[in-house]
């Protein structure tokens, strides 16, 4: 037995196949539900896997998920590793152009797509020529063009399938691909190996603990291990996050919890009833309408169950986590720290907040290092966070890129992040941020994160993004778009600067504000940047002054 992820996971299957695996509701609030033990979703995952093969794919080839959240989305990706196809998640808010230029640039030969989107898949279909095989979940809404490919609707090639296993044999080799959220640019496809991803990004079978020595050893930990612990992906698994967070649950034996979409009440109203042990969410952006949710129709709910919460992606900021906080002052809250090229990194101290920086405890196989010679750089000198070991291939059709960011030491793989930071004599980690993001201010440093957790300080302030605006003197300057609490009052940007003055030097302090009525963000909480330049430089509704 190798690292495979599929033959993993069923070799938990075989130890506790009668527990149940995953609980899932369509539509919050309607009641209408799924559950399914360990078993009946390895048979599930069977019967699409060989639907697959039946259809005529090869393993090695890539099938798109398309998708919402739900038992479909799961079972699809285990079916992929079960044939050893090549498991691709598909941002559902792409529209034709977006879709096209990722079912291209991904080689997707087949897609598993929500009925909804059947409109979006049939004007791709014609620029996609490779690919050849679609299956629908769900129904077309009403006068729908269809592709040019008749779609196999998903309960008819489930039920075409054998529920037996019957699969040639895997490797650890076997890749799964994850594409970024493309919102500094355009999306690329992180390339896996099994074995890499069940170390890197899945805690190599154990969150909480020591990894495990060899791949049987998963099993024999699951059997011994009792249930009781329910894991709750909040956002859309089509981020890397959420799929990954379900899989360190059944590498783990235990259930998991999904929704259909984010609806924060129903996120509280489930963990009350489904006794939930931990969530993950992505930043203030997930959290936030949790606490407006607490304290209001919801005050009262039972939490008791809930030991943490945790974010990857975004970070929680100082202020809405001392919010939830006193509202469940018994709960846990993580800001962990990772990406799609490097899985998980480490996470936040406790005094991690806007007066001493995001501050990381990493794993032993990150280090900061010169972005050039990849040398660890001194304590407290700028450096780019980077990753040893366990890491991925490259990026999927771009060899220009792999070659900028992936790198040999010696025997070792490396992966150079995109984040910049310094390392103190500790070894404590302090995240600057996205050097893509960094704004040049009259050859000054401004980290968008930065400012943003000092706006959202302010009791006014309830989301915030910072980007960096063209200006004649200085190069740059920074912006600050805002979405202040309802009801709040307008503040003027002088009042902003001076809330801003208590904890940022007079070089960060904001010179443009904009007001918004929603911050833009992706679906997982993940900021948009060029969303927040665009606006942050349309003169219409900023305020600018003279000086600052």
């Amino acid at each position: 037995m190798e690292y495979n992820l599929a033959d993993l996971f069923e070799s938990v299957v075989d130890v506790v196949p009668d527990r149940e695996a995953l609980v899932y509701v369509d539509h919050p609030g309607t009641g209408a539900e799924r559950r399914l033990t360990y078993a009946e979703l390895d048979a599930a995952a069977n019967r699409v896997a060989h639907h697959l093969l039946d259809s005529g794919l090869e393993p090695g080839e890539h099938l798109g998920l398309h998708l919402y959240n739900g038992v479909e989305y799961l079972q699809t990706v285990l079916a992929c590793l079960k044939a050893r196809l090549v498991p691709v998640n598909v941002n559902y808010r792409y529209v034709e152009e977006e879709l096209v230029y990722l079912y291209n640039d991904a080689d997707l030969a087949a897609l598993v797509f929500e009925g909804e989107f059947t409109q979006r898949v049939a004007a791709a279909l014609p620029q996609t020529p490779r690919l050849r095989h679609l299956v629908r979940v769900g129904a077309a809404p009403d006068g729908a063009p269809e592709p040019a490919i008749t779609p196999v609707a998903y309960a008819e090639a489930e039920a075409a399938g054998s529920p037996g296993r019957g699969f040639a044999p895997r490797s650890a080799d076997d890749l799964f691909i994850i594409y970024t959220g493309g919102t500094t640019g355009m999306p690329k496809g992180v390339m896996w190996r099994a074995e890499d991803l069940f170390f890197a990004g899945l805690f190599g079978g154990d969150p909480s603990g020591e990894p495990v020595k060899r791949p049987e050893e998963l099993a024999e930990r699951v059997a011994a291990r009792g249930a009781g612990l329910t894991f709750f992906p909040a956002p859309p698994l089509m981020h890397g996050t959420s799929t990954l967070t379900s899989f360190i649950a059944f590498n783990y034996g235990q259930r998991v919890v999904i929704h259909r979409k984010y609806a924060p009440e129903e996120v509280l109203r489930t963990i009350e009833k489904e006794k939930v042990s931990s969530v993950s969410l992505v930043g203030d952006a997930m959290l936030r309408p949790l606490i407006d949710a607490l304290n209001g129709p919801l005050a009262g709910t039972d939490l008791s169950s809930l030991f943490s919460v945790s974010s990857s992606g975004a970070i929680m900021s100082e202020t809405v986590r001392a919010e939830f906080q006193r509202l469940a002052p018994d709960v846990l809250l993580l800001n962990n720290f990772g990406s799609s090229e490097s899985g998980s990194n480490g996470r936040a101290t406790n005094d991690s907040g806007p007066e001493r920086g995001f501050r990381l405890e990493v794993n032993d196989r990150t280090q900061v290092v010169d972005p050039v010679t990849h040398e660890p750089v001194p304590a407290g000198q700028p450096g780019r966070l980077a990753q040893r070991g366990h890491v991925p291939l490259g990026y999927y059709n771009d060899p220009a890129k792999t070659a900028e960011t992936f790198f040999r030491k010696g025997a070792e793989r490396w992966v150079l992040l995109g984040d910049m930071a310094t390392v103190d004599e500790q070894g404590i980690v302090t995240v600057l941020g996205r050097g893509s993001q960094c704004i040049n201010t009259g050859g000054e440093k401004v980290y968008p994160e930065e400012v943003e957790q000092a706006l959202k300080s302010h009791p006014d302030v309830y989301d915030a993004l910072v980007a960096g605006v063209a200006d004649p003197t200085w190069g740059s300057h920074v912006a600050a778009v805002v979405q202040l609490r309802a009801g709040a009052p307008e503040p003027s940007l002088s009042e902003i600067q001076s809330h801003c003055r208590t904890r940022l030097a007079g070089y960060k302090i904001p010179r443009r504000l904009a007001i918004v009525p929603a911050i833009q963000r992706s679906p997982s909480g993940k900021a948009d940047y060029r969303w927040a330049k665009a606006v942050a430089t349309e003169e219409d509704g900023a305020h600018t002054p003279a000086s600052g």
